[in-house]
């Protein structure tokens, strides 16, 4: 038998971080990192856990990998705030803690909501992510935006899923989308020039490959505005990747300490 620590990284998620522990109380461990939240989260996460971490705000990749380092436990359980362990996956997790296996990590699937919508398609359902792997095996990938977990064994895939609720209402979205789309910006500042044509294929392409490609238009309306938010959302990825290019080292420095 195995025991499990999860992890969950915070920043102002009273409105979600309830939710995600109540999801996950069964653990062996809970472990939670907050940037110094201003709201209720650490009000709240006391009634589940002791095992919290106040840290200033390093960015996604290096707060996740503090989170990981402090699991007393090899089996960790990596969360977002706005995730919820489904309960089939929470008995599937625990079978797997009961008995011996020889994978180092596991994929799991992600029941993404858009706008109160389950999205089937767009590329988002089934979006496997390793959140389920042991300590010694593991890192967090260096970038700043999309980070992951680097496991070094065999990976296998679960069943079953985490519900997503990260894009509960519109002006939450783009929010979100354009917080992510400036830390994007600068992960690829150096790869290439860009170019007047960018600022229409890239788009173009992005909302041809969600609706079309991963068949957006069968999730109704809700594919549809979420095929255009991706368009929309490469045009402000490379705008700004335009922008930082002409900024001077002093300017570019502020912009990314700000993106944290």
């Amino acid at each position: 038998m195995h025991f499990l620590s999860v992890s969950i990284i915070t920043f102002n998620e009273e409105k979600n971080i309830r939710a995600c522990l109540q999801s996950v109380c069964w653990a062996d461990e809970i472990i939670i990192v907050d940037g110094e939240s201003q709201d209720r989260t650490i009000e709240i996460c006391r009634e589940f856990t002791d095992r919290i971490f106040i840290r200033k705000w390093p960015g996604f990749a290096a707060q996740k990998q503090f989170a990981l380092e402090q699991s007393i436990h090899n089996w960790v359980l990596s969360l977002d705030a706005d995730e919820r362990v489904r309960p089939e996956l929470a008995r599937e997790i625990q079978d797997i803690l009961n008995n011996d296996t020889e994978k180092a990590g596991y994929l799991i699937a992600r029941r993404s909501y858009f706008l109160g919508k389950w999205i089937r398609h767009c590329g988002w359902y089934p979006g496997y992510q390793v959140r389920l792997f042991r300590k010694s095996l593991t890192r967090v990938s260096d970038s700043r935006v999309h980070e992951g977990f680097i496991v070094d064994g065999k990976i296998g895939r679960l069943e079953h899923d985490i519900d997503h609720f990260s894009h509960p209402s519109l002006h939450n979205s783009l929010e979100k989308l354009n917080r992510y789309s400036t830390l994007e910006a600068i992960d690829r500042l150096e790869r290439k020039k860009v170019h007047w044509y960018d600022f229409i294929l890239h788009p173009f392409s992005a909302f041809l490959v969600k609706y079309i490609g991963q068949k957006g238009f069968l999730d109704g309306m809700h594919g549809f505005l979420l095929s255009w938010i991706s368009a929309f959302l490469k045009m402000v990825l490379y705008m700004k990747i335009w922008l930082l290019q002409r900024s001077n080292s002093a300017a570019l420095d502020k912009i990314k300490e700000e993106a944290l």
